[in-house]
């Protein structure tokens, strides 16, 4: 079997220098489990489900909350994206399935669908502030928070945390973004 390779692994090199550089820090998170859900969030399926993973779904727009190895993503009325840890998918797309106990549920397991760029430290915002229309002061897209939106025209998942930003961005589109990222935060590695 061949060895897996992420999206953006030739670029772990050239983010390792960026970020040793006192620029933003720069890397990959690859293989983290993704699973899409759909599911109706006023039903008995939807307690059963923040039930089972112990992460009650998020219902305010654009919030992210974390509960141990998970987190999970409000990406829409009745849409979440759960990540959790490499190699978790199946057991949680189980968990998902079981916790439905039959009611109209989607769960879908997209791991493979993106991967996860880091952009963190003191200048993260205003490198993703050049390619990015949301508003990132922290006031209003700081910790807990997600939005799907568009970095340097490439439709992304941005999320917010403690230590910076997670930017999941479809495989076919890491290079570009990878690129676009050291590209953007070129001047702030000058500056450290």
């Amino acid at each position: 079997m061949a060895e897996r390779r992420s999206p953006a692994a030739a670029f772990a090199a050239r983010f390792e220098a960026a970020s040793a550089g006192g620029g933003p820090r720069l890397a990959e998170i690859p293989f983290l489990t993704q699973i899409d859900l759909r599911v109706d969030p006023k039903s008995p399926a939807a307690e059963r489900i923040g039930t089972a993973i112990g992460v009650p779904l998020p219902l305010e727009p654009g919030t992210a909350v974390r509960g141990g190895d998970l987190t999970v993503l409000w990406l829409g009325p009745d849409e979440w994206l759960l990540l959790g840890p490499d190699g978790a998918a199946p057991g949680l797309v189980e968990r998902l399935t079981e916790a439905a106990a039959g009611e109209p549920v989607s769960v879908v397991d997209v791991s493979a669908q993106r991967t996860t760029l880091v952009v963190a430290g003191e200048r993260a915002r205003d490198v993703l502030a050049h390619g990015c229309a949301l508003d990132l002061h922290p006031r209003v897209f700081g910790p807990g928070r997600c939005a799907q939106t568009t970095l340097a025209r490439a439709g992304v998942v941005l999320v917010a945390g403690e230590d910076g930003f997670r930017v999941l961005v479809r495989s076919s589109f890491a290079a570009y973004v990878a690129e676009w990222l050291l590209d953007a935060s070129v001047e702030y590695v000058a500056e450290g």
